[in-house]
């Protein structure tokens, strides 16, 4: 091999179309109704945002990219405007810096960028300028044009594989920039290697990549930056690089090793021209969009809905390669299990809803993901894996459990889940020997505690911990361990240990004596303090597993009802917490911890109101903003996304460990949902906010929850409106 570089450490010597609208890239079918640009952009009007705004930093928007990807793959081929930016794309940008192989949303990932550059340019100054005007997307296919180096770029991808596609202005010699040395995080090794007369090969971190060009390698030099905190770049020179013949790439990676990037790239995609690649992607979106088939509603809300379906169906990542390997919590190569290997997945943001969705259109992955969960836990501490906050692992283990997909080893499951429920430890739950103890987990006692200090989070780890138990506890009643089914149930009560009857919120206890934290707002906000990312108006009437038991905690139906209307009708105060924002009154649909909130008018007989909020939220917070490409807050990974998918359907997972939904107005008349082995259907009778009545086929449905088992029998679900 030549050309060989390393590195240890930084130092070194056509216009966007509407979400109800076909792209300039569309097809025939479900997908003309995606904009893979909804939620790229940002909140800066006080209208959207919900305050008024002062700071010069920008508030966090959707954070997600616009590049190609098919459903939960390795790669997502994507541009970067902005480092350290969610996804690494921001709408409101105006540079390109490459088209990176991995994305999520999260501040991280972002690997491999490399970007299509000729004539003048440095390693400090390379990015170009581009235009949305000359900018489209579309479910596995994204195009700009470069107008610096007057290139049309055109990106389409595989599972473990990117294909970018420039065509530059004749004459032009065609190099390419290689960011060995960037990504959202901190690159501590990389290298770069020529292997071919068409082929590089390297590795950044722990991703490795093989790249095949169309055009024959002439060179590939390091060039050094001189900015303080500047990183090198490669450059890639090609012979016979000035003709009419666009410059291609293909690019496989893997988290093993160059070799089976090569293996990736030579299964998925070698063969293949860019139309036929990028046909694929559209066909394999196509074939999964299309298991919900929608009608009966405007253009707009089905461009919103299969563009809210198509960003839930992203996550988690595939991290096994096309020959079965992956490397694990370990750092070990494995090479002979019997599933593929996924990402951990979110949980605190997307157990509550997007997992589950996930599992009815792709129960395959889903299984996977669940052997993948319990591989991590078992080569870890012991204890189920978490996500950022709270023990959400347990409410998806059993949700999927009973919602047919079986998988996987629940005693294993159980094994890693009981102990996070039961026992302290490095690894398992954050306070969990004061929260065995006391029943709660306390709060510093800070009373002047500013918004962006982090701290113990007590009353929503207390809440959160209290319904996890709970969901431990369905998975020991479902494997006969009836001793701690008790324990648990006991222990899911927990939340009301932190319900102050003085105010009706949930309140921190201060960790000297358990006395409740004063002086108390409620309207203020936090990252982490009492709260996580959330006030106390928006930390109200959580326990999906006991919503008679929190109504039961006033003193009557009506004080909970005066609750939430004040809830919804009190003004923001206006503090800027960037992770806050799309308000309805105090409620902040922009962050997920009261995504529950609007359906408790439902215990107190009050359905109608609970459906004027869910129809509120649904037309204001999912195309906010001058260019109607903004969410309220963060999608995290597809939980934000799915909230709406669920809802414009009709069937929200209130409490995701149990097998059942909360059945509200859909927004659709007709949906037919294809779960695989049967069909069902939900049709809506009116156009009113108040149901009254619901039937499962022939039968009449006693309350608001339909169980997941009378679906899967193909039954349709009606609802009657006035």
């Amino acid at each position: 091999m030549n050309n060989i570089f390393m590195m240890a450490g930084l130092a070194a010597c056509a216009l966007v179309p509407s979400c109800s609208s076909s792209s300039a890239q569309g097809g025939d079918g479900v997908t003309k109704y995606v904009n893979p640009l909804l939620g790229t952009a940002t909140l800066w009007e006080t209208e959207d945002l919900g305050y008024e705004r002062h700071q010069k930093a920008r508030t966090w928007g959707a954070e997600v990219y616009p590049g190609a990807a098919l459903p939960n793959a390795m790669v997502q081929l994507t541009p970067v405007t902005m480092w350290h930016a969610g996804a690494g794309y921001q709408y409101e940008d105006t540079t390109i810096l490459g088209f990176a192989h991995t994305a999520m949303g999260h501040w991280n990932l972002m690997d491999l960028p490399i970007l299509p550059v000729t004539g003048y340019f440095n390693a400090d100054n390379y990015a170009s300028k581009f235009s949305h005007k000359d900018e489209s997307a579309h479910p596995g296919y994204y195009q700009v044009k470069l107008d610096r180096y007057n290139v049309n770029a055109e990106l389409t991808s595989t599972l473990h594989a990117g294909y970018h596609k420039y065509t530059f202005k004749e004459n032009d010699p065609k190099r390419l920039l290689v960011n060995v040395a960037h990504n959202q995080g901190n690159v501590r090794r990389w290298e770069m290697n020529q292997v071919g007369e068409n082929a590089f090969a390297g590795r950044q971190n722990g991703l490795y990549y093989y790249a095949v060009t169309n055009l024959p390698i002439d060179s590939i030099q390091i060039m050094g930056s001189k900015a303080d905190r500047g990183v090198p770049v490669a450059v890639v020179d090609f012979k016979n690089n000035t003709g009419k013949e666009p410059l291609e790439v293909k690019v496989g990676i893997s988290y093993v090793s160059i070799d089976n990037a090569k293996l990736n790239l030579e299964k998925e995609m070698l063969s293949k021209n860019f139309e036929e690649v990028r046909n694929e992607a559209n066909e394999t979106w196509e074939n999964l969009l299309a298991k919900i088939m929608v009608d009966g509603s405007t253009e707009r809300e089905k461009g919103l809905f299969y563009s809210t379906l198509y960003r839930s169906m992203l996550n988690p990542r595939l991290e096994s390669d096309v020959n079965g390997e992956y490397r694990d919590r370990r750092g070990e190569i494995i090479k002979d299990a019997d599933f593929a290997y996924y990402s951990n997945p979110a949980f605190w943001d997307v157990g509550r809803s997007q997992l589950i969705l996930l599992g009815m259109l792709r129960p395959e992955v889903m299984n996977d993901i669940m052997k993948s969960t319990i591989d991590r836990g078992e080569k870890d501490k012991g204890f189920i894996p978490t996500y950022f906050h709270g023990d959400f692992a347990p409410a998806v283990v059993i949700g999927s459990w009973k919602r047919g997909i079986n998988g996987f080893d629940l005693e294993r499951a159980y094994k890693l889940a009981l102990k996070s429920a039961t026992e302290a430890g490095d690894g398992g739950r954050a306070w969990m020997q004061e929260y065995l103890d006391k029943g709660y987990v306390a709060d510093v006692n800070l009373p002047d505690c500013p918004f962006w200090e982090e701290h113990k989070g007590g009353v929503t780890k207390t809440l959160e911990y209290a319904y996890a138990d709970y969901a431990v506890a369905q998975i020991a009643k479902e494997l006969g361990d009836s001793t701690n089914y008790k324990l648990l149930m006991d222990h899911s009560k927990n939340y009301k240990n932190v319900f102050n009857p003085e105010n009706g919120f949930f309140q921190g206890r201060i960790e000297e004596d358990g006395s409740w934290l004063t002086p108390y707002d409620p309207d203020m906000g936090y990252y982490q303090h009492q709260y996580r990312e959330a006030n106390g108006w928006n930390s109200l009437f959580y326990a999906p597993h006991d919503p008679e038991g929190v109504v039961a905690l006033y003193p009557s139906a009506e004080a909970v009802e005066a609750k939430l209307d004040t809830l919804f009708t009190r003004p923001y105060n206006g503090y800027e917490i960037a992770n806050m924002t799309g308000f309805i009154g105090n409620y902040c649909q922009g962050n997920q911890p009261g995504h529950n909130i609007p359906y408790t008018y439902y215990f107190i007989g009050k359905q109608e109101k609970s459906q004027e909020r869910l129809n509120q939220i649904m037309d204001r917070f999912y195309d906010m903003g001058k260019d109607k490409l903004a969410y309220a807050g963060m999608d995290d990974a597809g939980g934000m996304s799915a909230w709406y998918v669920l809802n414009a359907l009709g069937i929200f997972t209130y409490s995701p460990a149990d097998a059942e939904y909360i059945v509200s107005v859909p927004l659709f008349k007709e949906t037919k949902f294809n779960l695989g082995d049967n069909t069902f259907e939900i049709k809506r009778v009116g156009d009113g906010k108040k149901i009254e009545k619901i039937t499962v086929g022939d039968d009449v449905l006693n309350g608001y929850f339909v169980p997941d088992s009378l679906l899967r029998q193909g039954k349709t679900l009606t609802i009657y409106t006035d």
